[in-house]
């Protein structure tokens, strides 16, 4: 894929998750992927993404950053949410979080093959646990 075509099916992906339309994901993610370094199936990630808007149902991701190597991308993103569930052992309390991610990805056959992203977890316990709406 170019890199265009690469921003294209990133930003296409971006909007069905935040959507939280996971029924399409196929169309995005391998059957088998690695996600953050160990072997995962697009079930296993789907799984984590659920709870996670479970949790928090307002999740949103927000692309400021997309560069491409090849078959690869790297993106930073800000991460959105209030949770109205426990989330990260942290009750909810009505206080949103903001945070950055970063996300590396590899694109085989026009689909996610490797997915690695970091965040601060640490930093949205904290905002969590402030208890300070946002």
């Amino acid at each position: 894929m170019s890199d265009s075509e690469l921003r294209a099916f990133y930003e296409r992906y971006l909007q069905a998750l935040n959507a939280h339309e996971f029924d399409g994901m196929d169309e995005f993610i391998s059957d088998r992927t690695t996600l953050n370094g160990e072997p995962a199936t697009r079930e296993d990630l789907l799984s984590v993404q659920k709870h996670d808007v479970d949790a928090v149902p307002d999740l949103h991701w927000e692309l400021r950053e997309l560069l491409f190597d090849g078959d690869r991308l790297a993106a930073r993103l800000i991460n959105t949410g209030t949770p109205v569930k426990e989330w990260l052992g942290v009750a909810p309390t009505g206080a949103s979080f903001e945070i950055v991610e970063y996300a590396i990805y590899q694109v085989r056959a026009g689909r996610f093959i490797h997915m690695t992203a970091l965040h601060d977890a640490g930093e949205m316990r904290r905002q969590l646990a402030a208890g300070r709406p946002r």
